[in-house]
């Protein structure tokens, strides 16, 4: 069964999963003329004076972005890179930097159309996303791809961010603490369950004080780790660009790599961590309280900046600056030996990190999830879903869950392929859309100021 799912997986992720996904960005990116790169400082102060929003909706939108990135920012900003660039090389950082940029777009159309075609449930919550989209923008010819949507993000959930990060933090804790995994089974139990069973409303109040708290400090050591090797800065970018495009020569336990390699898990890491065109960020932006979809898809975008042009720009430049790249090590590994090189107890920033961010992907994605199995069975779904959500947290702190992650990683793929159909036949009322919020004779009068 693992073959067959590998088998799957590899052509699920395979060169045409990730052309599609660039290829929207590039296609959205000029359809709204280059808007994600110009209006990025408008998309700031919008956040800025999104602290308590304007509209129907059920969390401000500056809360539906940290509820956003509490499911983004996770084991792919650490782990993750570190793979990227073991495996392609230190180009493969600038290829997550193209991904980023033209993911933004994506970013921004996911939120526009999440908030237009957003419903209110029957207990009065509002439920958006791609299956929302895809029912109401293109009608009932395409129902049953919403449906599917839908099922495979309920499932996807279960998997890669529910029991796969339990599982990475009671392997942390157990290698570096010795904490057994079934205390910390327990206990991630509790803090979980505790935010969920609150709902949304209290998931976006955790996810407001956690996010910005957890970013800033991995940021901040990360630009430490930087400042402490500031000299090799320029020639860190020159080998970025340089192995980019000529690919990285062999050196010490690191095997190099070729262009297409560079460029392949570049993409592909970038993806998984800033889950552009994946369709999960816009089930939390369709919840935020405004009545302009353009304002919550400018603040939308900035998930993708923050998560991969921010924190895993960090993560790449500290490994390539202390130069563990050629270790032999891979992974989680690979990020702490880049911190512990640098100063005593480095290799702590990783560790509290990884627990930090598991945390949180858990309790983002169980509302994306949540939110599915609202579109399929209705509000009765909800009580079940978050009972199973929270028992399902201590039995994947204690499986080997390599086919979990198999099966969970080829259903996000699923999940792509519904939404970025839709992106793309819908693109003309995102681009509708944003011409007349931008256009000279409206003049909108934004939440952080005028434009």
């Amino acid at each position: 069964m693992e073959a067959v799912i590998t088998t799957i997986n590899g052509y699920a992720w395979g060169p045409p999963m990730l052309v599609l996904l660039v290829g929207t960005g590039i296609y959205l990116t000029l359809g709204l003329g280059f808007l994600t790169f110009t209006r990025i400082p408008t998309a700031f102060r919008l956040l800025l004076g999104g602290f308590s929003g304007h509209g129907d909706g059920d969390i401000p939108p500056f809360r539906a972005l940290m509820t956003s990135l509490s499911a983004t920012i996770g084991t792919g900003n650490i782990a993750g890179v570190a793979t990227a660039i073991t495996l392609g090389g230190p180009g493969a950082l600038f290829w997550m930097w193209i991904t980023a940029l033209f993911g933004m777009a994506t970013k921004y159309a996911e939120g526009v159309l999440a908030v237009n075609y957003r419903e209110r449930d029957a207990l009065g919550g509002y439920s958006g996303g791609p299956m929302y989209y895809i029912r109401n923008g293109l009608g009932s010819n395409y129902r049953w791809l919403a449906t599917a949507f839908a099922i495979f993000g309920a499932m996807a959930g279960f998997g890669l961010a529910n029991t796969v990060q339990s599982n990475s933090v009671a392997q942390v804790l157990s290698d570096n603490v010795g904490i057994p995994w079934e205390a910390t089974g327990v206990v991630l139990m509790i803090l979980v369950g505790s935010v969920i069973l609150g709902g949304i409303q209290r998931i976006a109040a955790t996810a407001a004080a956690i996010v910005p708290t957890m970013a800033l400090a991995y940021v901040l050591m990360s630009v430490i780790v930087i400042a402490m090797h500031i000299e090799a800065v320029p020639a860190a970018f020159v080998t970025i660009i340089d192995s980019a495009f000529n690919g990285a020569s062999a050196a010490g336990g690191f095997a190099g790599a070729t262009v297409w390699a560079a460029i392949r898990f570049g993409v592909a890491r970038g993806i998984f961590s800033n889950e552009a065109g994946l369709g999960s960020a816009p089930i939390a932006h369709a919840a935020a309280k405004t009545e302009e979809p353009v304002e919550q898809g400018m603040i939308a975008m900035l998930g993708t900046l923050i998560d991969t042009l921010i924190i895993c720009t960090m993560t790449g430049l500290v490994i390539v600056l202390t130069g563990v790249l050629d270790s032999g090590t891979s992974g989680a590994s690979l990020t702490a030996m880049a911190f512990g090189s640098t100063f005593p107890g480095g290799e702590w920033v990783v560790t509290i990190g990884a627990v930090v961010f598991a945390i949180t992907t858990m309790i983002g994605w169980s509302f994306y999830g949540e939110r599915c199995v609202v579109y399929l069975v209705g509000t009765r779904g909800i009580l079940p879903f978050r009972i199973l959500w929270v028992l399902a947290i201590p039995v994947g702190a204690g499986l080997n869950l390599g086919i979990v992650w198999l099966i969970a990683d080829t259903l996000n793929a699923f999940m792509a392929i519904p939404n970025l159909i839709a992106l793309l036949l819908l693109s003309p009322v995102v681009f509708r859309l944003s011409r007349e919020y931008f256009s000279a004779d409206s003049k909108p009068q934004l939440a952080g100021g005028e434009d």
